[in-house]
């Protein structure tokens, strides 16, 4: 009995002081207004497969994107050599592109630094692309 009454006094003083909060503070608002973010997953196959020149064609072409409105950050690179069964390897190049929200990855799409990549460098050299988008 005495420990409740102990506990309930201690509660109250913490509740009545402030010290509990029911607004989120910014760094959480931060936090999931960064969240809600599109990931942009662009796999590539080169119609030469493993072409050293035509890979950093791609990445260094994808580079330009870092200008476009609305792209938050570019990544790119090659694939990682992988024994294992699930894990598929077989792209030449993979480039991610991380965008606010979907009129920003329109944005992105429709621009004309992604537009002439796509015409100058990607058509060129590209076989077959894949693409993911993701939300979180």
């Amino acid at each position: 009995m005495r420990f409740s009454v102990s506990l309930l006094l201690f509660l109250s003083t913490v509740f009545l002081g402030g010290c509990f909060s029911f607004k989120p503070d910014s760094r959480l608002r931060e936090e999931t207004e960064s969240t809600k973010r599109i990931h942009h997953f662009v796999l590539c196959w080169l119609k030469e497969p493993g072409n050293l020149e035509h890979r950093k064609q791609i990445i260094e072409a994808s580079k330009a994107f870092r200008g476009i409105p609305g792209v938050l950050e570019i990544r790119a690179g090659v694939a990682v050599p992988s024994d294992r069964s699930i894990v598929d390897d077989s792209f030449d190049v993979g480039i991610l592109v991380v965008v606010r929200d979907k009129e920003s990855l329109s944005s992105y799409l429709e621009h004309p630094l992604h537009q002439k990549a796509k015409k100058d460098t990607l058509l060129p050299l590209v076989d077959k692309i894949l693409v993911y988008d993701l939300k979180n």
